[in-house]
């Protein structure tokens, strides 16, 4: 395991945000992948996958959500998984990502896992947030690639 680089001086942006919405598994990769490949030319400080509203993850997302790890650490970044319920808590655990990667719950988050407080050794998500929006020309959302 290598050790994490220092925070890149040149960082244009501290945070983003992503919220999985849905299953995050092979057929969701491709579009999620294009959407990361455009948050990561932004050098962010950190990347959140907020997860309260992801209910499974497959084994390419796991995968895949090591090597954002590793992309990341390359410039000092980190990548922190925020609200995963049980479900999921329970596959990132069985696989060893809940050792390796960063993970967070809110007091809300927690609650809407199911539990009375946060779990053990898992402290809350710090406040503030940052939104990140980008305008492309044409109709229809950011999808990380163009037509």
């Amino acid at each position: 395991m290598t050790a994490p680089q220092p925070p890149d001086p040149d960082c244009e942006v501290p945070l983003v945000e992503l919220e999985i919405t849905d299953e995050l598994d092979l057929a969701q990769l491709r579009d999620v992948a294009g959407v990361l490949d455009s948050v990561l030319s932004l050098r962010p400080r950190e990347v959140v996958f907020d997860l309260s509203g992801c209910g499974h993850i497959d084994a390419a997302s796991i995968g895949f959500l090591l090597d954002v790890r590793r992309r990341l650490a390359r410039h000092g970044a980190v990548l922190t998984l925020r609200n995963p319920d049980r479900r999921v808590r329970r596959i990132l655990d069985s696989t060893g990502l809940g050792r390796v990667l960063r993970i967070v719950y809110t007091t809300e988050g927690a609650r809407s896992a199911g539990e009375d407080r946060l779990p053990p050794g898992h402290r809350p998500a710090l406040g503030g947030r940052a939104s990140v929006g980008a305008r492309r020309p044409g109709p229809g959302p950011l999808t990380g690639h163009r037509p």
